[in-house]
């Protein structure tokens, strides 16, 4: 396979839908929407050009703020 485009969309039989980062005719670096940026040998990968477009990636979930602070303590008074 000869290099590809780069921002050409792809899909792997394994990684799924990705997008061309770089290529050259030595080493292809493609960025998949599932599973991240991966490199493959130009001469060996086995990819489709697709028109489709990988949707957006789905932005990581904000974590939630850890209180420091500790709740106010009770005072019980014995014997009164």
């Amino acid at each position: 396979m000869q290099s590809l485009a780069q921002g050409q969309f792809v899909r792997h039989v394994q990684y799924g839908l990705g997008v061309v980062t770089q290529s050259d005719a030595e080493r292809t670096s493609i960025d998949f929407h599932l599973h991240g940026p991966k490199k493959f040998a130009t001469k060996l990968m086995v990819v489709e050009v697709t028109d489709e477009a990988p949707p957006p990636k789905p932005r990581p979930a904000r974590r939630k703020g850890v209180s420091t602070q500790f709740p106010p303590a009770t005072i019980s008074v014995i014997g009164k």
